[in-house]
């Protein structure tokens, strides 16, 4: 019986929300094959960057896997944040920890499906959006023209996108100027502000 018990514990992990009212607080998440959690150190670095920013904002999760970003958000004082998540089990994780972090389905609104589908239907314009999809599938050009062509964005609305350094050269609209940017060996970071 132990045994059995260590198995099926062995596919969860955890990530850590790190500033905010659940401060300190792990949340469980599966161990799924593309699934890579965004750093306590990476996180720290964002959530500085958009520190005047999240009070009372909407935000869109793309590709939320775990839901670091958001529930990062969330935790500090995001009014709504919108989880969009391709795999089931993922999905049916980020419910379960937003109604751990006691957050009802309007503040923690989890959208399962294709993301680049789901934000051909997206019609919500936001404060804040965080792009960190799944390394070597080349989504961050699509889901930029996607959201570009949505009207997801207004004059004011940051949007960070995390992905492989070395990647592909992205083609972003002439509105969107380059905030803040940062490089680790394997990870790019940029934060963009919509003028």
């Amino acid at each position: 019986m132990t045994r059995a018990r260590k198995q099926a514990n062995s596919s969860i992990g955890s990530i850590r929300i790190i500033g905010g009212s659940h401060r300190g607080r792990k949340l469980p998440v599966l161990n799924a094959d593309g699934l890579r959690p965004t750093t306590d150190r990476t996180k720290e670095t964002l959530f500085n960057w958009l520190m005047l920013d999240v009070q009372d904002a909407s935000c869109l999760d793309c590709f939320a896997g775990a839901g670091s970003l958001g529930f990062e958000a969330l935790s500090r004082s995001a009014a709504v944040v919108s989880f969009m998540e391709l795999d089931k089990q993922a999905a049916r994780q980020l419910r379960a920890n937003a109604a751990l972090l006691r957050y009802n389905s309007e503040q923690a609104c989890v959208l399962q499906g294709n993301t680049l589908h789901l934000l051909s239907q997206f019609s919500t314009t936001v404060d804040i959006i965080f792009i960190d999809p799944p390394f070597q599938q080349n989504l961050v050009q699509p889901c930029i023209t996607l959201i570009e062509s949505r009207d997801i964005v207004k004059l004011g609305t940051k949007i960070y996108i995390e992905r492989e350094v070395n990647g592909d050269l992205l083609q972003l609209p002439d509105r969107w100027r380059l905030i803040k940017d940062k490089s680790t060996q394997q990870v790019s970071a940029q934060l963009y502000l919509v003028e």
